[in-house]
């Protein structure tokens, strides 16, 4: 194959991947809105209820949290209960004896995982921009972009440690046991501010909270604190070590 062809040849394997999990994932509707209109729904009931017309600051802070809960919610499970409903299947295995290196099901997988975590954020900001006062400068939108993706980076990881360590009927219960207290103690649904001193000193350990402050710094926001900056580049890295021990640990398992 010529230098020419191989990058096409490449990219259309990856998006003959991306297509294949796209369809899997559509092929059950109830499960792709409950992910898409969840944090879109939490914004309705439990946020516009309090007014915040009259604030901006706080209208975007409420709506990119919600916004970031539902990019962590795709991120952890697609690459959590997905990886592990795919290794129970036999089409996976077949997949990793073909000559197609294994980078394309990986980009495929996170390409996946990106657009539906697109799909959850959108109805937030749809809603967001019509009943709340929140407001993004334009020049503030490609950085605050960047920060949904970097607060995602430690879930990511997180969902690929999971879904390569456990079955489905394990990953599922585990990654919602996980995810909720964290993204409570984080500040995705309540305002930090909001939580008495000994629980700040817990939400500062924790990912989701470094994510929202780093996110709403990119929004204008204060400065996120030493001890949230220095836990959240802690637990990404982390993160990454057990998802790269987890999926040497199941090639060698499953492929000696």
């Amino acid at each position: 194959m010529s230098t020419r062809t191989a990058p096409r040849a490449a990219a259309a394997l990856v998006a003959a991947h991306v297509r294949y999990l796209v369809l899997e994932q559509l092929r059950i509707p109830i499960a792709v809105l409950s992910s898409a209109l969840f944090p879109a729904l939490t914004l309705l009931f439990f946020v516009l209820p309090f007014d915040y017309s009259q604030d901006p600051a706080a209208a975007t802070a409420a709506v990119a949290q919600l916004a970031l809960f539902g990019v962590l919610t795709g991120f952890l499970f697609t690459f959590g209960v997905g990886v592990a409903d795919d290794r129970e299947k036999p089409w996976d295995p077949y997949l990793r004896t073909l000559p197609a290196p294994a980078a394309a099901r990986i980009v495929a997988r996170l390409a996946c995982g990106g657009f539906f975590a697109l799909l959850s954020v959108l109805p937030v900001l749809v809603v967001g921009a019509l009943f709340t006062a929140a407001t993004v400068p334009p020049g503030r939108m490609v950085g605050a972009v960047a920060m949904l993706a970097l607060g995602g980076l430690p879930f990511l990881l997180g969902g690929l440690a999971i879904g390569y360590s456990l079955p489905t009927k394990v990953a599922l219960p585990v990654v919602q046991l996980v995810f909720f207290p964290m993204a409570f103690g984080g500040g995705l649904l309540l305002p930090p501010a909001l939580f008495p001193g000994w629980m700040q000193v817990v939400s500062s350990l924790l990912p989701t909270r470094g994510a929202r402050d780093l996110l709403i710094l990119s929004l204008g926001g204060p400065t996120p604190g030493l001890l949230t900056v220095l836990a959240f580049a802690g637990w990404t890295v982390l993160a990454a070590l057990v998802a790269g021990w987890a999926y040497r640990r199941d090639e060698g398992r499953r492929f000696r």
